[in-house]
């Protein structure tokens, strides 16, 4: 009845960032079992991550209208927007983004979406948002792979797109490679 049945596409999108595999055993009548597998780690023999997530970011200072319907990615991911420096309109839904783009009196740079919501997918967002702020640059995300999104014809193939989950590195040199392209 709720959801978009996106949990497992991201458990794999997290598998497959860390050289993992998904393994599914599904029997009728018994059930379904998912494991997952991923490499063993050797401490002492990784360099930690770079500390500061921030230390190679590029600070920006746009509006962004940042789109999710899963509560914890929108926290987290406006979370690395406003750490880097944007301003940050947050919307739940397609509805409330329509909304917020509406009323808001500014300009709004960038249009970053779920592709897969209720109520309409995040092109059909962006299309009915063009129209209200003309140049509306626009980045779309999802747990799905861009071929994957592509192939169901909800993206087009070449459009800007970030496979979720990110790193605050991956979305802020995405993000600045989508607002500083041509037009």
């Amino acid at each position: 009845g709720k959801g978009t049945g996106l949990g497992l596409s991201t458990i794999y999108g997290i598998a497959q960032q860390n050289n993992g595999v998904v393994d599914v055993q599904s029997v009728p009548g018994q059930g379904t079992t998912f494991s997952l597998f991923f490499p063993r780690h050797h401490a002492g023999t990784d360099q930690l991550a770079d500390a500061d997530p921030l230390a190679q970011v590029t600070l920006g200072k746009e509006t962004i209208l940042l789109v999710e319907d899963e509560p914890l990615l929108l926290e987290m991911t406006t979370d690395m927007l406003s750490r880097q420096g944007y301003t940050v309109l947050v919307a739940t839904g397609p509805r409330e983004a329509i909304r917020i783009a509406s009323t808001h009196a500014g300009s709004l740079h960038l249009l970053l979406t779920d592709v897969i919501m209720p109520e309409m997918n995040g092109l059909e967002l962006a299309t009915e948002l063009e129209s209200m702020h003309p140049g509306l640059k626009r980045l779309f995300m999802s747990g799905y792979t861009a071929d994957v999104i592509a192939h169901h014809g909800i993206v087009e193939k070449g459009v800007q797109f970030i496979q979720k989950p990110f790193l605050m590195k991956e979305l802020a040199d995405k993000i600045r490679e989508v607002l500083e392209a041509a037009p």
